[in-house]
């Protein structure tokens, strides 16, 4: 049988018939006991793998594996993946599993800020040393490995101002060195960047965005490559790490749809990014696609194609000017995350989160998440914005 397309994979991935019962969606099994034959049943299960076979219910039932197993399926030479109550929760059990006191870590300057958070607290305190790099470093990254370094964790693009990173070249750079490899690969997702494929070892989501795609389920993975599952899973076990069945459920029904939601995601975003860049208002547009934003060459070489979130920097003006444009705003919610059905404008300062290079931008920047609605209908809301923010500006 030939290799199936991504929009075949999300549909038919994780639903093993002894887990659907026959049915066309795996059922919500609620767990916490499990109840054993006798006292040589229960003996025999603890003393063996309890990997997708019923033991308690921190350990899962078939409603967690069904969606873990779908992710596994959509990146092509994993080993297995893991459930997370957050995508922040996946992140730091990641580290919590590769890191031991005495051991450097190298992070992208451009870093999703709790990662940054992470990284300056719980981890500085457990006396693992963390240093930041231009995200634009590539095979320079060799120059800041130490003979301690264990991870080099990669965000790309970054979630703010979307520099695309080399991810092959640090991969090479990290495996000559025995160094681990870790990409939040929420952006892009398995299907518009295969990461494990492309030589990560743990690729992170925070499925609450994109594979839950509606905007009501706090939910993380992490997909591990061929022999680095296991020290993933012991440690994530010791932690206490688990997703709820119910959470677990809601992202396997949204996970069927996001290979034709990030179309129309990846679609109006280009399209309203295009025409951001004929506004006055606006200096720069930074949206991988777009031949100016840092990393553009690399963006076409690896990726498949783009999702919906990215940043315009304002021609000048202040807080007040960028807060005129996205309070009138009728389309765009005002609040983190992204992902969902729905747009959302926030604001943000990346300058505030930069420790390696230097962030200089010509104005106030906004972020923008574009949802399922009409691009005519978010365009003319934007201009109408665009319009108070230069009233405002003078």
């Amino acid at each position: 049988m030939s290799e199936k397309q991504d929009k075949t994979k999300v549909v038919a991935a994780g639903r093993r018939k002894e887990w659907t019962q026959g049915i066309v969606n795996p059922p919500v099994w609620r767990a916490s006991t499990i109840l054993y034959d006798d006292v040589a049943h229960l003996r025999a299960s603890g003393a063996s793998d309890t990997h997708h076979r019923l033991f308690y219910g921190r350990r899962g039932t078939p409603t967690q594996w069904s969606l873990a197993d779908a992710l596994t399926e959509l990146e092509p030479g994993a080993e297995a993946t893991l459930l997370y109550p957050s995508g922040v929760a996946a992140i730091a059990s990641t580290l919590l599993a590769l890191l031991s006191p005495g051991d450097h870590l190298l992070l992208p300057d451009s870093s999703y800020d709790p990662t940054r958070n992470f990284a300056n607290g719980l981890l500085r305190r457990m006396g693992v040393e963390t240093s930041y790099y231009d995200p634009l470093i590539g095979e320079g990254i060799a120059a800041l490995c130490r003979a301690n370094t264990r991870v080099i964790l990669l965000e790309s693009p970054g979630s703010l101002t979307f520099e695309v990173q080399d991810v092959p070249a640090i991969v090479a750079a990290a495996r000559d060195r025995g160094i681990a490899t870790v990409l939040d690969n929420t952006w892009a997702t398995p299907l518009l960047f295969p990461a494990i494929a492309r030589g990560i070892d743990y690729t992170i989501l925070a499925a609450t965005k994109y594979v839950v795609g509606h905007s009501d389920v706090m939910l993380g993975s992490v997909t591990a490559a061929q022999g680095r599952y296991a020290a993933l899973r012991d440690a994530s076990y010791q932690l206490g790490q688990t997703a709820s069945p119910d959470d677990a459920w809601l992202g396997a029904r949204g996970l069927r749809t996001m290979a034709i939601r990030l179309e129309q995601h990846g679609r109006a975003a280009l399209r309203i990014a295009e025409w951001l860049k004929t506004r006055p208002e606006v200096a720069r547009v930074l949206h991988p696609a777009l031949p100016d934003c840092p990393g553009h060459a690399l963006f076409q070489r690896d990726f498949k194609g783009a999702s919906g979130l990215f940043s315009f920097v304002l021609a000048g003006g202040g807080e007040k000017a960028r807060a005129a444009l996205i309070d009138g705003l009728e389309h765009f919610g005002i609040g983190y995350s992204w992902g969902g059905y729905e747009s959302l404008a926030l604001p943000v300062d990346p300058q505030r989160f930069r420790t390696a290079t230097e962030w200089k931008a010509e104005g106030p920047v906004v972020r923008l998440q574009i949802g399922l609605e009409d691009p005519d209908d978010l365009i003319a809301d934007l201009a109408q914005g665009l319009a108070r923010f230069a009233g405002m500006r003078g």
